[in-house]
Parts: C-alpha cells; sequence; structure tokens
C-alpha cells in the first residue's frame, strides 16, 4: 500500500486583507471549483452537505449522503482511511491526500482522493475530492498497452526461434545472400557441409566465389531474373575446386528496404553421406553415456527408449522392465505433474527446469529437474525427457525456476509455482511496468511522472531504485 501523500501549506502573506471580506457564498464556489466534490462533516463523521462539480460523479451512484456516516459512504477496506482523515484534521497536521473508493452501479468502485482540514472549533471539517477515475483509466491502459507489446514481442522471438530452428536442421544446403551485390549473410550448417568450408569464413564472401569460374555468369543471371520476377528457374552448377554439379535454385525475398534470395543448393551429388550416418550412431553413444537421466516416450507418454542414467534414478535393472510402461509411474508426484508438462509440450514445443520427483522402484524418492522436447511431425511423434538430480539440494529454492515475465510464462508455470509466488512476481512485474510507460511518456520526467502515477516523488524514486530503473543522479531527478 502506498503511503499517503504530504503536501506542505505554503500559507498567504495578507489572507486577512485579501479575503477577509469574502462571504460564505463567494468561499463555497471558491471551493466547489478546486475539488470534484466537497463534503462538510460534523465532529461525529456525519456528513451535513455535499457538492459536486461534475455531473458524472452523480451518474456514477454518488450525492445521497447528506445524513449518513462518512465512513458508510466507502467500501469497508477504505474505512480507516476516512478515519485518519478525520482525526488529522482534528489534530491540526499538514493535509494528506488520501484514496478511497465509494462504491458504484454494477459493482464497479469509483476512486476519490481526498484532503480534509477542519474549519471551524466545534469540530466540522471540510473534505476536498478529485475524481480519480481518468488516472485510473489511463494507467490501465499503460498497463494493457505494455502488456500487448510483450505478447508481440513474444511471438517475434517464438516466430524467429522457429525459423533458427528449421534453418539449422534442415537437410538441404541453404544460402541467404544480399540481392544486389550476392554478398552471403547466412550458411546452414548441411551447407557448410557441401562447401567444406566454415560459417566465419564463408559469410560476407560473395556467392560467385562459390561457384566456378565458367559458372558466374550463369549465377549472374539467376540474381537478375529473381529480382525481376521474385523467382527463377534452377540452373546447374559446380562449386569451386570441385568437378560435381549441383542444382541452385533462388526466390525472392524482403526484409525492411533490403532484397536477399534464399539460396537452395541440391541434386544427386548431395546426400546422407557415410559421415552423417557416423555422427548418428556417435550421437546414440552419447545419450546412452549421458550422467542424466534420458527418456523417449510417445505422446501418451508410454516409454519408448530410457538411457542408462534413467535406469538408475528409477532403480531398475534392464530395459525391458520400462519399455511400453506409463513414464507417471516413476515421474512425478502425481498425475498432475506429468499432466501439466505435457500440456505445455504440446503447446510451447519445450519446457526448462520443471521441479518434481521421480519414485525409485524400491519405494524411494528423489528431487529432479526436467527439461524436456516435443517432436509433434515426423514418422513417430514423441517427447524426450532430460531428468537430473538439482545441483543445490536446498529446500528453501524448490522453486528455482525463473519466474515469469509475461502472461504466456504465468499460464505456463500454473501447478509448478505456488500461486502466491506468481502472484507476487506478476504484481511486481506490472508496477514495474507502469513506471516504465509513465517514464517514457513524460521523456523521464519524474515529477510528471509521479503525479501520473498518484505517488510522490519520494515513493517514485524507492522504487526506481528498487527495479533499477533510470539514473538516479541528483542532476537526472527532475
Amino acid at each position: 500500500m502506498e503511503p499517503p501523500v504530504s503536501r506542505t501549506v505554503n500559507p498567504f502573506h495578507s489572507v486577512n486583507s485579501l479575503l477577509g471580506t469574502l462571504d460564505a457564498e463567494i468561499v463555497s464556489r471558491l471551493i466547489s471549483a478546486v475539488a470534484d466534490v466537497v463534503l462538510v462533516v460534523n465532529k461525529n463523521g456525519i456528513i451535513e452537505d455535499v457538492a459536486f462539480s461534475r455531473d458524472n460523479l452523480l451518474s456514477a451512484g454518488l450525492g445521497a449522503w447528506r445524513g449518513v456516516p462518512w465512513v458508510e459512504t466507502v467500501i469497508s477496506e477504505c474505512r480507516h482511511k476516512v478515519e485518519d482523515l478525520m482525526r488529522e484534521a482534528g489534530s491540526q497536521m499538514p493535509a494528506r491526500w488520501r484514496e478511497v473508493n465509494h462504491p458504484g452501479p454494477g459493482g464497479k468502485d469509483v476512486p476519490v482522493s481526498y484532503s480534509a482540514v477542519q474549519v471551524k472549533d466545534d469540530g466540522r471539517v471540510v473534505a476536498l475530492g478529485r475524481d480519480l477515475r481518468t488516472l485510473t483509466n489511463l494507467q490501465q491502459q499503460l498497463v494493457d498497452t505494455q502488456m500487448s507489446i510483450e505478447r508481440d514481442y513474444a511471438r517475434l522471438r517464438q516466430t524467429e526461434l522457429r525459423y533458427r530452428m528449421l534453418f539449422q536442421i534442415a537437410s538441404e544446403a541453404i544460402i541467404i545472400a544480399d540481392a544486389c551485390t550476392g554478398r552471403i549473410t547466412e550458411v546452414n550448417p548441411a551447407a557448410l557441409a557441401l562447401i567444406g568450408e566454415t560459417s566465419k569464413k564463408i559469410v560476407s564472401q560473395s556467392l560467385f566465389d562459390l561457384v566456378d569460374l565458367t559458372d558466374v555468369p550463369a549465377v549472374r543471371d539467376l540474381l537478375a531474373a529473381v529480382r525481376a520476377t521474385g523467382a527463377a528457374d534452377s540452373i546447374p552448377v559446380r562449386l569451386t575446386g570441385s568437378g560435381r554439379t549441383f542444382s541452385l535454385c533462388a526466390s525472392l525475398f524482403r526484409q525492411g528496404s533490403n532484397g536477399y534470395v534464399l539460396i537452395r543448393i541440391s541434386g544427386t551429388e548431395f546426400g546422407p553421406s557415410e559421415d552423417v550416418q557416423k555422427a548418428n550412431g556417435a550421437l546414440l553413444q552419447i545419450i546412452e553415456e549421458l550422467p542424466d537421466g534420458f527418456v523417449v516416450t510417445d505422446l501418451d507418454t508410454r516409454i519408448l527408449i530410457p538411457n542408462r542414467a534413467f535406469l538408475d534414478l528409477a532403480q531398475l535393472s534392464n530395459r525391458e522392465q520400462a519399455k511400453g510402461q506409463p513414464l507417471t509411474k516413476w515421474l512425478g508426484r502425481s498425475g498432475v505433474d506429468l499432466n501439466v508438462l505435457t500440456a505445455n509440450l504440446r503447446e510451447h514445443g519445450s519446457v526448462r527446469n520443471f521441479a518434481t520427483i521421480i519414485h525409485g522402484a524400491y519405494g524411494s524418492h528423489e528431487d529432479v529437474v526436467v527439461s524436456a522436447v516435443a517432436i509433434l511431425g515426423g514418422e513417430q511423434p514423441c517427447f524426450g525427457f532430460v531428468v537430473r538430480r538439482p545441483a543445490v539440494r536446498d529446500s528453501g529454492k524448490a522453486h528455482a525456476v525463473s519466474l515469469p515475465r509475461s502472461v504466456e510464462q504465468l499460464t505456463g508455470l500454473v501447478g509448478r509455482v505456488p500461486l502466491k509466488d506468481l502472484v507476487r512476481e506478476s504484481s511486481d512485474t506490472i508496477e514495474k511496468l507502469c513506471i516504465e510507460a509513465a517514464l517514457e511518456l513524460t521523456g523521464d520526467n519524474r515529477a510528471s511522472a509521479a503525479e501520473m502515477l498518484g505517488l510522490s516523488r519520494q515513493s517514485l524514486y524507492v522504487k526506481l531504485r528498487r527495479y533499477g530503473l533510470g539514473d538516479l543522479s541528483p542532476e537526472n531527478s527532475g
């Protein structure tokens, strides 16, 4: 809860000579002009009179308060604030503004900021109120806008990640080059294996340097045709220093104002080699010898392939004891754990650092951390799980999963992280986003940002230090 905002009053020097002759009608008009709602409250807290300068407050359900205790016009959570306002007004303390909520139509509260001043010795108090709905709506718009931006960024990152994965794992040789100059910008591993060079050596070279000199004119004509029509027929080319002939085709795409060509190199000369087969065999051997448990399951989480480390964790003597069995027989506190894990795999494709436990065949229980990936395409869709013991065994750090920064991550962690941790983290995240948006809207003017957010400058600086936002040196504090 934010502390009440204290404002130092700088009084007039000649109040009696300037304002001493004002009558009650003029005073009432002045008060009504500077506040959206004005209450006259007696020492017992009963509203004797009320005035509104904005009709939309009346339409929001405020108004029929004469003869009603002030505390009964606000929601129960704000009653203590009204009592504090009355007490501070009677003690002649500096006027403070406190935000209270009045019940409105349809169950929607109406926020009003009040400051109370005692005007007579009999305890009568005048309370000046400011309608905060406009500021509240602006703050909500800031939050909604920031969350929308976060969702857009998350989609862009996911799209880029999918592109990168496809580019890297594609078995076809792919090169991306500038459409005008032919300068190479990206090469996938299949193309590197075909050309026999490293990525650092090829990137920034010219595409024409990769083909035989006799084929350079044909490649120039291909690029010209692609720039003119967007696509062109494939042509046969020979790579530099090689007598082999491959088929080269290209298509045009644009990124901003620049044009690029995606070049695919294929042909009978290029196929799975003996080296690739040897690499696949080595990969299977590496998985088997991994010190962390590794298991492949079908989409119903029935085990297809377990490695030796997983058998040790599950206290099994051979693979036949695990094959065809549901993974829930050993992994997870209950069926809920694995259901949450597989649901996230189907939606996001991968999960990292999922904290759970593994049950041994002889009754042991051990904390583990699971990372998993879903392969939903291909001839046999499956899930792959890596099961490892946590690096730090500390009960106070059982939930070592990084807390989320977006709505998608929040929903993805339901069932994995306690609700109170998610609520606390999301509250801090929204507060930080609002402060960043206010600073951006005000051109990093701290005083204006504090007023926009309804905070004192001191409270804003505390939060800036807490979240590590901005430069808090004296020359940047205005």
